[in-house]
Order: structure tokens, then sequence, then C-alpha cells
């Protein structure tokens, strides 16, 4: 006020020295001290302006208080979590895959029921398997009679050598007789010369024919014990493979690896299956894991053994990571988990459920609660409730880790501060909100 009394009484005392002249002199229309006048009244205006507006502290806005949302600032206990989703898998899941190829002859289950070990799903025909053993199975027919006649041959063999050496033997003794007496008749000069020479050879012949018997028998029996070894090995060669054959065609009746629910047959009868494909799948019952996408910005702190929770019906159960799958798709990588005690009440296959998935172990911290502020500051800054209670002013903060709950606090807030945590949609360019 003290302004405007002083600007009002410039322009009066300029008055008076216009009227106090001794000459009248015509007045201007824009003198400099008019013209004065209005910058220092400009001046005036834009300064009250100022007051009004910007000062003690900037734009201003009111809002109902029952309409936004306080948190006290507090020190706690505090423990990193993230939110993450997960998929519940069977335990185990075993593919049924074609081991051998054919035409669905039978299907004997359909999907989704309980199927115990060795339960028999489908059945395919084979007719090149078939005709595959039955070469095979005459084929080892051939092999075992040759071996039978090949032992009997030799054996055969044998008693002949036998009966001829028992010939030559007799034989030999006979002219060894006639020699020995030929000795003496010679000595006595009663034969010839000639007719000794002829019975010596006699003998002689016997006896050297023995000796080639004996090893013609020897090589002809050596011969026969390769021939039986060959025909022997051929034949072990051809009752596995007749073996491997009627393992093939018992593939052909497609059979549950284990006890399960048959999730699903993926094959109608006539159609043609090829080797390896696959028909189906069985889920073991005897417990569950967790398949949950996580963020890979969280993939450095991420290890086997890490904990989380998810709440079901019975209550909040622990989990616990036993597979990490390294591959990065769409930002996103996998991880396994399992339960960390065997649930009460069951879960069913492809239920979703909501995992707390737990990045730090319990420290001491200065804490805010989650709020919809985050998403217009980023964390960077917050409205603070005055101590009179009065309006709330704008502050930088820092934050840090944070869980589904709470946002750790590093600067810029002390304990039992009050910060506005509702949205701050349309607060973006205030300074300061006054409460109605």
């Amino acid at each position: 006020m003290c302004i405007w009394h002083f600007y009002w009484h410039a322009l009066v005392n300029i008055e008076i020295d216009i009227d106090s002249v001794d000459r009248i002199i015509p007045k201007k229309k824009w003198t400099k001290s008019k013209l004065l006048s209005i910058a220092v009244g400009v001046v005036l205006l834009s300064f009250v302006i100022y007051r009004v507006v910007f000062a003690d502290g900037g734009v201003k806005l009111k809002v109902d208080r029952d309409k936004i949302k306080i948190a006290t600032v507090a020190m706690g206990q505090f423990r990193e979590f993230i939110p993450v989703d997960g998929t519940v898998l069977p335990i185990k899941t075993i593919r049924l895959d074609a081991i051998e190829g054919g035409i669905v002859e039978r299907r004997y289950l359909e999907g989704g029921v309980l199927v115990e070990q060795g339960d028999t799903i489908l059945k395919l025909a084979n007719n090149n398997l078939v005709q595959s053993f039955i070469r095979e199975e005459t084929q080892a027919f051939i092999l075992v009679n040759n071996l039978e006649n090949t032992k009997l041959n030799l054996q055969r063999t044998q008693f002949e050598l036998k009966r001829r050496l028992i010939d030559l033997d007799y034989d030999i003794a006979d002219a060894k007789d006639t020699y020995d007496r030929a000795v003496k008749l010679k000595t006595e000069k009663i034969i010839s010369d000639q007719e000794f020479q002829r019975i010596k050879r006699g003998y002689d012949r016997l006896v050297d024919t023995r000796e080639i018997e004996i090893e013609s028998q020897a090589f002809d029996t050596k011969n026969a014990r390769i021939q039986i070894r060959q025909t022997e090995e051929t034949l072990i060669r051809t009752h596995s493979n007749l073996e491997l054959i009627k393992a093939n065609l018992e593939n052909l009746y497609v059979k549950a690896p284990i006890a399960g629910r048959l999730s699903s047959v993926n094959a109608e009868v006539g159609e043609s299956i090829q080797m390896g494909q696959n028909i189906g799948q069985i889920d073991d019952m005897n417990g569950f894991k967790i398949r949950a996408a996580i963020d890979e910005h969280y993939i450095s702190r991420i290890y086997e053994g890490l904990k989380g929770s998810t709440d079901l019906t019975d209550g909040r159960h622990s989990l616990e990571i036993t597979k990490i799958y390294p591959e990065v798709s769409n930002g996103l990588f996998s991880v396994d988990m399992r339960f960390s005690q065997e649930l009460q009440k069951g879960v069913r296959r492809g239920q979703t459920l909501q995992i707390n998935l737990q990045l730090s172990e319990n420290i001491e911290a200065l804490q805010i609660p989650r709020g919809s502020f985050y998403q217009t500051t980023g964390g960077s800054w917050v409205f603070v409730v005055t101590s009179e209670g009065g309006a709330a002013v704008r502050r930088q903060i820092k934050l840090g880790k944070q869980n589904p709950r709470y946002y750790e606090v590093l600067e810029g807030l002390d304990p039992g501060e009050q910060v506005v945590i509702s949205s701050y949609n349309g607060y973006e360019d205030k300074d300061r909100l006054i409460f109605n």
C-alpha cells in the first residue's frame, strides 16, 4: 500500500508544479514524467502479480483431501520382491513318440484319462516290418539246419576216420609181420632182394597212408570247426536281428511309459504315422512345477535356489527356482520353480499363479507404500505434506529397491513425514497442493 501511496503523491506534485509557473506552457501529450510513471506502474503491477501467483510455493492447486491418498514414511523390515506370472505344469511330461512308423490300426484310449504304466494306447500296422521278421526268421531256421548238418558231417567224418585207421592199423600190423619175416628170410637168403624190397615198400606205404589220413582228417576237422564257428556267429547275429525286429513289432503297440494323465492323443485310425512322430504326451501327476517368465532386466540376479511365494486356496506356499532357461525372447526369459512342501490341495495344469520372487534378504530401510504417483514421477519426486497439514509441497527424492507393497527410500525423506501416494495426473507442473 505504501508503494501505491508514493505513486499517487508523485502525480499530485507534478500537477502542482505546472499550476505554479508564471507562464502557461501547453502540456505535451507524452512527457518523460508520464512515461516514467507508466513504467513504474507496470513494474509495480508485475510485482504484485508475482507475489500473488508465484511467491510462497510457486504454482498452486487446490485439491480435495478426501480424494487423495496420503501415507507415512517409516523405517521397517524390507525385502525386494518382483511379481511374476507362472503357469502350473506337471513335474514331468513324457512325450509319446512313435518308435516305429505305421498305419494306426486301433486306438484304445482317448486324451484326458488316467493311465497305468504299460497300458496300450495305440496299435500300428507295418507290413514291411512283418515281412522283415519272416525273412529273418526263415534265415535263422536255415542257419540252424546248416549248423546241425555241419556238426553231423564232422562227427560222421571222425567216425569214418576211426574206421579207416582201424583198417589201416590192421593192414599195417599184417604188413609188419610179413616185413619182419622177410628180413629173416633175406638174411638167410631164402628170398631175393627184389621180393624183400616189394614187401618193405608195401609196409612203408601203409605207414605213410596212415599218417596222411590223420593229417587229412585233421585238416577236414579244422575246416569243419571254422565253418561251425562262422555259422554260429552268423546265427547269433541273425537271432539278434530277429530279437530287434520282434522288439520293433512290439513297438507297434504304443504303451504308456509311466503312470499319469494322458493329456492328448494326436492320431486317428487309418492315419499314417512316421517314425519319431509325436502322437501325444503323459503328465506325471506325482507333483507340479511352475514355469515363470521374468523380465531380462533381472537375469543377472536370478539363480537356482532363489526363493519365492504364491497364494493358493489353502494358504501361502514357498517356491524355489530349480532351472533357468537363459534364452531371451521378447525381453523375457523363463525359469522352472518347484514347491518347497507337498501341496495339500491340488492345482490344475495350465493354471496361472502370481508369484512374488524374492531378490534380497530382510534389511532395515526407510520406506513408503507403493502408489500410483510412481507412474508420473518415476520415483524422482513426491508431494510432502507440510507440518501444518494444510498443504503438500513438491520435493525431489531418490527411491531404491521395491517390492509389491513398498518402495525403499534412499534420499529426500525422513521417518514420520507424510507423502501423497495417489495418482499425480494433472499435478505434473504444480509446486504446491492446497488441501480443501
